[in-house]
């Protein structure tokens, strides 16, 4: 059986779970991570020499980074389906989940400060830096999706996994935001995707 090594309220986990169950796999949570420890002992490491959660080991194949698991299990377990057969909606995902990774860590600051921080010691300037420049993201994504339905095109991809999280973040943000119809309708979509419901919309921000 799969396993996954990590916690549920990390992001980057929540894309691996997702991803899991969009493609109905069975799997392990090994809890690892935050208040769960264990990254830094000698058997994650192995395993993992970031000390970063999520790892994922298939069958003695061991995987870390998030979006390269969702790759890996796209391609093992979704081919045609959340790893596109068409060149073009492939070429689409693969670039919009690298960006992600940029995009992610643009709101990140944001995150930590008004969900991890206690409110005395928030650094305001940094947290609206960050906010600032992630609606400029969100504004960027908008405009794909007012002309794609899903990321890669026409079709639910694991390019809509990492973007999804992402998102998922930004709207529960207890933030002002600019109007983004055709990325809420798109984030209405993913909500009734079972998967994205279980492993990501369902999780509080902590």
């Amino acid at each position: 059986m799969i396993e996954v090594w990590g916690r549920r309220n990390s992001i980057n986990v929540q894309k691996v779970l997702w991803c899991c169950d969009e493609l109905d796999l069975a799997y392990r949570l090994v809890e690892a991570g935050g208040a769960y420890g264990r990254t830094a002992e000698p058997d994650y490491r192995a395993l993992n020499p970031t000390g970063l959660v999520p790892t994922l080991v298939d069958d003695g194949i061991v995987v870390w980074e998030s979006n390269a698991i969702v790759r890996y299990l796209s391609r093992r377990y979704g081919a045609g389906t959340l790893w596109p057969d068409d060149a073009q909606a492939h070429a689409r995902a693969e670039s919009w989940m690298d960006w992600q990774t940029t995009a992610w860590l643009r709101l990140r600051p944001a995150f930590i400060g008004l969900i991890r921080t206690p409110e005395a010691e928030r650094d305001r300037a940094s947290i609206e830096a960050a906010l600032e420049t992630t609606a400029g993201h969100m504004q960027l994504l908008e405009s794909h999706l007012s002309e794609h339905d899903y990321i890669a095109g026409h079709a639910f991809s694991m390019g809509d996994i990492p973007l999804g999280a992402t998102v998922n973040r930004w709207l529960k943000l207890d933030i002002a935001r600019p109007s983004t119809p055709a990325l809420t309708a798109w984030e209405q979509r993913l909500s009734q995707r079972p998967a994205y419901t279980d492993t990501v919309r369902s999780i509080p921000l902590s």
